[in-house]
């Protein structure tokens, strides 16, 4: 490409939502902590190896029976209340800024069990309800 000459219309995005395509026989609930595989498809987060964190999902989708990508899913970045973990994975207000590693779809956690969970998202703030996870 060369240097402009005149003008440009150069898109935009907001930069807080996704739109992903799940991976097959998967179903997303509203609200859930989604994630992205190594085949870019969307998954709920669970304990597993190399998924990252996407963000919520903003409306239920269900791929069961699909192939991958033949839904595609609405992910919003930000910073959303999820359940905290209990006993050593318990975060704290002193784990502010720190990486948060994914349990299940509504469930964050201090550790990676030893190495069996995922990053999914940075610790924003911890209250009696549960844990503020900042996604990207």
């Amino acid at each position: 490409m060369t240097a402009l000459a005149a003008d440009r219309n150069t898109p935009e995005r907001s930069g807080d939502v996704r739109d992903v395509p799940i991976a097959a026989d998967t179903l997303l609930f509203a609200g859930a902590m989604a994630a992205v595989n190594a085949a870019g498809n969307a998954v709920p987060v669970t304990t597993a190896l190399g998924l990252k964190g996407a963000g919520r999902v903003e409306r239920r989708v269900d791929n069961a029976g699909g192939a991958a990508g033949a839904e595609r899913v609405r992910i919003r970045a930000g910073i959303f209340r999820y359940a905290n973990s209990a006993g050593a994975d318990e975060l704290t207000q002193a784990d502010i800024g720190a990486d948060v590693y994914g349990v299940d779809d509504q469930t964050v956690a201090k550790t990676s069990a030893t190495n069996t969970r995922s990053v999914v998202g940075k610790v924003f703030d911890v209250d009696d309800q549960g844990v503020w996870v900042k996604f990207s």
